[in-house]
């Protein structure tokens, strides 16, 4: 359960990274490029919200972390 949790708490870091990031920026960011966090950001959220409590917390990860790293990583260099 631990490692669980570790993860969620990952899930979330990077999460509120992302949305601080876009929340920063002066600049308007490319719009296909917006459109890719967002959309996998939306499917982790819909992930989430199975109302019967059944999700792939691998799913959610990548799809995070793909995020993340899309928004951060290309656009700070």
């Amino acid at each position: 359960m631990l490692i669980k949790e570790m993860r969620l708490q990952r899930i979330q870091r990077l999460a509120h990274e992302i949305m601080y990031e876009i929340n920063s920026q002066e600049e308007q960011k490319q719009s296909e490029d917006l459109n890719f966090v967002i959309d996998n950001l939306s499917r982790a959220i819909g992930e989430l919200a199975d109302p019967f409590g059944c999700y792939s917390l691998d799913y959610i990860e990548d799809k995070v972390e793909k995020s993340y790293f899309m928004l951060i990583k290309k656009f700070n260099n």
